[in-house]
């Protein structure tokens, strides 16, 4: 067995520096590639990385951790769980991952408190494994045949099963573990690394043991490579003595949000350089960590993977000097990690460092607003909505003229606003056509539901090619929250106004709530999150005047995040529960009672803060349920608001028929009253073709119209 390399990383990002795989799969899901061409996208992207690692003069290069979709379907695969209505698809894998026509895929949710998506495995007693190295193992080869060793990276068996709430069949899964580590053996790979994610929350006395039999057992495999069990995004706590009575040989922990481990007799990967964030590492605090690691050896690397961040800053030339010299995106903090594996081995003292000055800004106190029963007897006679109304989320699809029209610099304003202008029109025209409730403009001016605010409010930059993952092939570009955050004049009352002067229904204001603008950002650090929070909210909240005063009964301030930032451990939970939730109420209690607040959460297992959201308070709250087997209908009879359980997953391309979305109506009408349901999507529209959402949307309102007659 090898000695670890001085400096690795834990993972990097997989999209492409200008999103090739976006565009690839994209254009194999509309076949216009064949899955042999994705593959060789694939396969570039993969040398890309391998090259461009070795250059920066990284040691140690890990593989395996490209995915054409998500690394937890992956490993599922991998591990032969592939339940068996997929299995004849004419392809299983994104057949799990996005659905077909005929076939509903499988859960996603949010990766920790990460706004990555995964794909939850479907995993029960009859789920037979098998393993299929074929990836790890090529890839292993792939590289080699570039002139680079690899180490690859899995998803460990405890966090895997842990996700899957499949624990029970740890003993089964261990066996294709060791089979792989044998086959890696074989192939003469010196190390593997298995990501434990899962072991940095609360976990039981059985879960803690679990990992002890996990560990006790791959560790005694005959014929093995080195074992990196890898930890991030908190401390490992009560898990760490569990690993290190383990004969696991390293161990990876997250310094920047975890505590200095003491571990004689182990490698100790330590995480000083953050893959969460984008702003440059302080050297001093870096090297004071590592100095204080107790271990046999200590390597640097990064927190967690640095599939979290964009590629590089050097392409992003618009932002301002100043900003840019605070900024290390992927490319940079491996630049980071090497000099710092090289300064810690020299003992050498970090560059001085200046202070970051923190400027602090009083925020406006909030209005209150009257109790729930008050406003929803003068929003009923204000509003006079029928029973189960039906609305969408707020996005609607975003044609290829539109994005180019935005992406068009040299395209005079005013054209570019008729666009706009005619797109409201056309979203605006297909609701009343199908017969819908209340409106949504379908938000053609916004290119992302955060950044387009962050365009409009000052202490904010945008970057041109910071992309991020967020799902498959959706990618996000998070802004950068870099000062203290004003709104210097309206942002959303133009478009707003436009579109209800089309209609006689109601059309809905729609903003992105602060905890939601702050969670999809890379906020600033020299501030506490609290606080920056309390900013963005004072914003949103000047913007819900602005459209109250301007004649918009129903407004929109969606969280979606809110479950995002949750810390993992419990003990941390209630208090950001309770200033995440004053954020929102900050926001909104601005407006009147007969103005209607509405508030959306998505793909991120709302149901574990039920009683959070039930704080927001909010007059009504649209929420995932249809992806996730309505699974939020066990935990909401008490609710005494306006809710709609999702009806319709968007976020597959296949057309729900009426009688699938009446019976999951009905199954909301048995713990809900009808006077507080409504009928809404999963979420928004704008990833779907304006031929799947009309059709959609037909079956949604005719579901909904048969209920209404029935009574």
């Amino acid at each position: 067995m090898t000695t670890f390399p001085s400096s690795t990383v834990l993972g990097y990002p997989r999209i492409g520096p200008n999103r090739e795989l976006k565009r690839a799969l994209e254009a194999y899901w509309d076949g216009r590639v064949t899955r042999e061409e994705l593959e060789r996208v694939g396969a570039g992207l993969r040398e890309q990385t391998w090259r461009r690692l070795a250059e920066l003069g990284l040691e140690g290069l890990p593989s395996n951790t490209f995915s054409l979709y998500d690394q937890v379907l992956d490993t599922a695969v991998m591990l032969g769980a592939v339940p068996e209505r997929y299995r004849d698809a004419e392809d299983p894998y994104f057949a799990m991952a996005r659905g077909t026509q005929g076939l509903p895929p499988l859960r996603m949710t949010k990766w920790f408190d990460t706004n990555y998506h995964y794909i939850v495995p479907e995993i029960g007693p009859d789920t037979v494994f098998e393993l299929d190295a074929a990836k790890p193992i090529g890839e292993v080869r792939e590289a080699r045949a570039l002139g680079f060793e690899t180490r690859p990276v899995v998803i460990g068996p405890v966090t895997f099963l842990l996700l899957s709430n499949a624990l029970d069949r740890l003993d089964d899964v261990l066996g294709c573990y060791e089979e792989l580590l044998s086959a890696l053996a074989a192939e003469g790979v010196a190390w593997v690394q298995l990501d434990e994610p899962a072991l940095v929350g609360d976990r039981t006395p059985a879960e803690l043991e679990a990992v002890r039999t996990a560990y006790d057992r791959l560790g005694s495999s005959a014929a093995r490579p080195g074992l990196l069990v890898a930890s991030y995004f908190g401390d490992l706590g009560e898990a760490l003595p569990v690993l290190a009575a383990t004969p696991v040989e390293a161990i990876g922990v997250d310094l920047v949000r975890g505590g200095v481990p003491q571990l004689l007799g182990k490698t100790v990967v330590a995480g000083v350089v953050s893959g969460r964030d984008v702003w440059r590492t302080s050297q001093a605090r870096a090297l004071a960590a590592l100095r204080a690691v107790q271990a046999d050896g200590v390597v640097v690397s990064t927190s967690c993977s640095l599939q979290h961040v964009p590629y590089t800053v050097a392409v992003e030339d618009e932002l301002e000097p100043g900003l840019r010299e605070r900024l290390a995106f992927a490319e940079e903090k491996v630049a980071e990690v090497v000099t710092l594996a090289r300064l810690f081995a020299e003992g050498a003292a970090p560059a001085p460092e200046e202070a970051a000055a923190q400027v602090r800004r009083e925020s406006a106190a909030p209005t209150r607003r009257s109790p729930y029963p008050v406003r929803a007897r003068a929003q009923a006679e204000h509003l006079d909505l029928p029973l189960l109304p039906v609305t969408t989320i707020g996005s609607f699809p975003q044609t290829g003229e539109l994005r180019a029209a935005r992406a068009d610099r040299t395209l005079p304003a005013a054209d570019y606003e008729a666009l706009v202008e005619k797109e409201i029109a056309r979203a605006i025209e297909l609701q009343e056509r199908l017969g819908l409730d209340v409106l949504v403009h379908g938000e053609p001016e916004r290119n992302d539901m955060v950044q387009y605010f962050a365009e409009h409010l000052d202490g904010f930059a945008v970057t041109r090619h910071g992309w991020v993952q967020s799902y498959g092939s959706r990618c996000t570009r998070p802004p950068l929250l870099h000062g203290d955050v004003s709104r210097p004049s309206p942002i959303t009352v133009r478009w707003a106004t436009y579109a209800q002067s089309l209609t006689a229904k109601p059309v809905k204001g729609m903003l992105t709530g602060p905890v939601t603008i702050v969670a999809w950002s890379f906020v600033r650090d020299d501030l506490p999150l609290r606080e920056v929070t309390f900013q963005v909210a004072d914003a949103i909240a000047e913007e819900v005047r602005d459209l109250e005063a301007a004649g918009v009964s129903i407004i929109q301030v969606d969280e979606p995040a809110l479950r995002e930032l949750l810390p993992l451990r419990a003990g941390a939970q209630g208090e950001y529960l309770e200033w995440a939730v004053a954020a929102y109420r900050r926001a909104t209690s601005v407006a009147a009672d007969r103005t209607q607040i509405h508030t959306h959460l998505c793909y991120s297992d709302a149901d574990q803060i039920l009683a959070a959201i039930d704080g927001l308070d909010a007059d009504v709250t649209t929420i995932e349920s249809a992806r996730s087997g309505a699974r939020i209908l066990k935990g909401v009879g008490g609710y005494s608001r306006g809710l709609g359980p999702g009806v319709y997953d968007i976020h597959s391309p296949r057309v729900p028929a009426e009688a699938e979305v009446e019976a999951l109506l009905r199954a909301a009408l048995e713990v809900l009253p009808a006077e507080r349901l409504w009928v809404n999507p999963d979420c928004g529209l704008k990833t779907r073709t304006y031929e799947q959402v009309e059709a959609s949307l037909a079956n949604v309102v005719s579901a909904a119209r048969t209920l209404r007659q029935a009574g």
